[in-house]
């Protein structure tokens, strides 16, 4: 038994197991975005909200911990070290970032939501959506082609994010807004802007992973 405890050590995952860690995160990061989405289109925090939002956020954080888990009792991995250890960290940090802002739409008990918030959390969706096809490519690292396309497709969208971004903030500071409605404003459109950023880094991630190993 000891022996096959060695052997298991230092062979490869059989079933490259980290990336299925990274597909559960990647996951957890879309099922976040529907839920956020859903959440500004009804327009609203109820208590079920915020239980749901940190479920979520626990979820995401228990997978980046067994993902972490993993790698320390691993010898060899499929991809380099650091590579797994990055970003699992990125993809639980997306989750974090969308139950943040849910947690602080509670606490700032806004009004309405504006439009650059209802435009952003459909950005959000459209990039955690691509998320999931771009982390889903790790298995077939060698297809640079759809890799870099998956990039791309992230940088358009993470692109239209920072539109809205603009916007937003050009209007916040027009003397529309009260200051005290401008401080919770602000906080929210940089999360938001943040978990975009995010998305982007991982795509970046995954596309330097591919390089490496092709």
């Amino acid at each position: 038994m000891e022996r096959i405890w060695i052997l298991d050590k230092l062979l490869p995952p059989k079933n490259r197991v980290f990336f299925d860690d990274f597909e559960k995160a990647a996951d957890t990061c879309l099922e976040m975005a529907v839920f956020f989405e859903q959440v500004i289109a009804k327009g609203e925090i109820t208590e079920e909200i915020i239980i749901k939002a940190r479920h979520l956020k626990h979820k995401s954080s228990d997978i980046e911990r067994e993902t972490i888990n993993r790698l320390n009792n691993t010898f060899i991995t499929p991809i380099d070290r650091e590579d797994i250890q990055i970003l699992s960290s990125k993809l639980n940090k997306i989750t974090k970032k969308m139950v943040q802002v849910c947690l602080n739409l509670n606490v700032y008990h806004l009004e309405s939501y504006t439009e650059p918030i209802q435009q952003q959390a459909k950005t959000v969706l459209r990039a955690c959506e691509e998320l999931v096809h771009s982390v889903s490519l790790l298995k077939t690292i060698s297809k640079m082609k759809e890799i870099t396309e998956s990039r791309s497709r992230m940088k358009e969208i993470e692109g239209y994010g920072d539109e809205i971004h603009y916007r937003a903030m050009e209007e916040l500071y027009s003397g529309k807004f009260e200051a005290i409605e401008v401080i919770k404003l602000r906080d929210i459109y940089k999360d938001l802007e943040n978990t975009l950023d995010n998305c982007f880094s991982v795509s970046e991630e995954i596309l330097n992973i591919a390089l490496k190993n092709n």
